[in-house]
């Protein structure tokens, strides 16, 4: 496991818990990276330790989950965006790189849009371009088709760490070697409480909200309004490990892209999951940062 430290920075409503993986260098760049709709900032880690020190990276527990579970609604995508703008204002951070996994490649776009001088190049990976909401959905059945199996789980209890990590092995994208140390203290972030009744520490009615918010036009429309360059890394294999990604070819030809500032590029033989927790993916991304971090601003800085 690479070394980090926990920091608090003050946002509306609290405080917001992230976690920071020091560059070896003080004056190297800085690298603000977001987690998907129930997971954490530790689900970074792998990506972390193949930055080696190359970068500083600040992963934040988004509001509703993990560190930050204690800070109030309203939730929503923008709220996330002015809560990661008013994070790199508290750490002095100008135009920095910004990633975001999943729904974090949501926030990260529409952060940009919404505060364009605070952000530089975006990696988006496997999320951040949406489609219209089926109008015949109800929201609580258009949560269940966003996320399914990850809803049941944080209304779920556990008898203790041991179980809570036998239920994420058992996890169609964790089988095999997709299990790591970085992968089991991402998920241990996850779990408060106390035995034997230990539970996710997401707010419900955060994630409700979130998932929701997918689907506003704001937050579809951001990537065609980026004022940045940005990249989506997407996966080849889906949430469950399914043949079927949330993208492929046919569904980016049909989002028609083209005249924005995105760049798709396909990951193979990961899966929504592993494209950010396995070493294939997390290479990937790592390398991506590195030179993102590199590109001079559109201000000549």
């Amino acid at each position: 496991m690479t070394a980090y430290e926990e920091i608090r920075v003050p946002v509306a409503g609290g405080e917001l818990a992230a976690l920071r993986w020091p560059a070896r260098e003080p004056d190297a760049p800085v690298v603000v990276a977001l987690h998907g709709i129930t997971a954490n900032a530790l689900s970074w880690g792998t990506v972390a330790r193949l930055l080696a020190g190359q970068v500083t990276l600040v992963a934040p527990d988004l509001r509703g989950r993990a560190g930050s579970s204690g800070l109030p609604g309203p939730y929503g995508i923008a709220v996330h965006a002015d809560d990661i703008a008013a994070l790199t204002g508290a750490l002095g951070l100008d135009r920095v790189v910004l990633a975001g996994h999943s729904m974090g490649a949501f926030v990260a776009a529409l952060a940009a849009v919404r505060h364009p001088d605070r952000f530089g190049p975006l990696l988006l990976v496997d999320g951040g371009i949406g489609f219209p909401a089926p109008t015949h959905l109800s929201p609580d059945e258009l949560m269940t088709a966003v996320i399914g199996p990850a809803m049941d789980r944080l209304s779920m209890t556990f008898p203790d760490r041991a179980a809570y990590r036998e239920f994420w092995q058992a996890h169609p994208a964790f089988a095999g070697d997709a299990w790591s140390p970085e992968v089991d203290a991402y998920i241990q972030r996850d779990l408060t409480g106390d035995e034997p009744a230990m539970h996710s520490t997401c707010r419900i009615e955060a994630v409700r909200t979130d998932g929701i918010g997918l689907f506003d036009d704001d937050v579809l429309s951001a990537v065609r309004k980026l004022p940045a360059p940005a990249t989506l890394l997407w996966a080849a294999r889906g949430l469950m490990d399914e043949p079927q990604g949330l993208y492929d070819e046919q569904r980016l030809a049909a989002a028609d892209l083209s005249g924005t500032l995105l760049e798709p590029v396909a990951v193979p033989d990961v899966n929504h999951y592993t494209v950010l927790t396995g070493d294939t993916g997390a290479r990937e991304i790592a390398t991506r940062l590195v030179a993102l971090s590199n590109i001079p601003s559109p201000c000549g800085s």
